[in-house]
C-alpha cells in the first residue's frame, strides 16, 4: 500500500506542477505566458522577468514530469522545491503561513512533500524502480 500511496501523492503533485509550468511557458489553463509572468516577475524584483519566467516555467514543467514518473526523483524534487522557496521568500512570506491570507501555508507543503519524496524515494511503481 506505500507503494500506492506514493504513486497517488506523485501524481497528483506532478501533473499539478506540470500544469503551473503550462501556465507560465504557455499561458494555458489561465496562465499569463512567459510575457505577462515575465511582467509581474519584473514587478516584484524578480529580474530579468521574461528570463526567470522561463527558468521557473521550466523547473516546474520538467519537475512535474518528472515528479509524475517518478524518474530522477531527487531532481525533481530540488526543480520543485526551488521553485516553492523562491515562492515563498519573494511573494507569500510577508503575508504569513496562511494561505487565507496568501500566505506560505501550501507552497510550504509542497515544499515538503518534493523534499520528503525525493528523500525516501519514489516508490516501486516509478520509472527510477524500473531503470536502476
Amino acid at each position: 500500500m506505500i507503494n500506492l500511496g506514493l504513486l497517488i501523492i506523485r501524481l497528483v503533485i506532478g501533473v499539478l506542477f506540470i500544469g503551473h509550468g503550462a501556465q507560465k511557458l504557455f499561458g494555458w489553463f489561465g496562465g499569463y505566458g512567459l510575457k505577462g509572468t515575465g511582467g509581474w516577475f519584473d514587478s516584484i524584483g524578480i529580474k530579468p522577468g521574461v528570463t526567470m519566467a522561463l527558468f521557473a516555467g521550466l523547473a516546474e514543467l520538467i519537475g512535474g514530469v518528472l515528479f509524475a514518473l517518478g524518474l530522477l526523483t531527487p531532481l525533481a524534487g530540488i526543480l520543485i522545491a526551488g521553485t516553492m522557496v523562491m515562492a515563498i521568500v519573494k511573494v507569500h512570506a510577508a503575508n504569513g503561513i496562511w494561505s487565507t491570507s496568501n500566505g506560505y501555508e501550501y507552497n510550504l507543503t509542497l515544499l515538503a512533500v518534493a523534499i520528503g519524496i525525493a528523500l525516501i524515494g519514489p516508490g516501486r511503481y516509478a520509472l527510477d524502480a524500473f531503470l536502476f
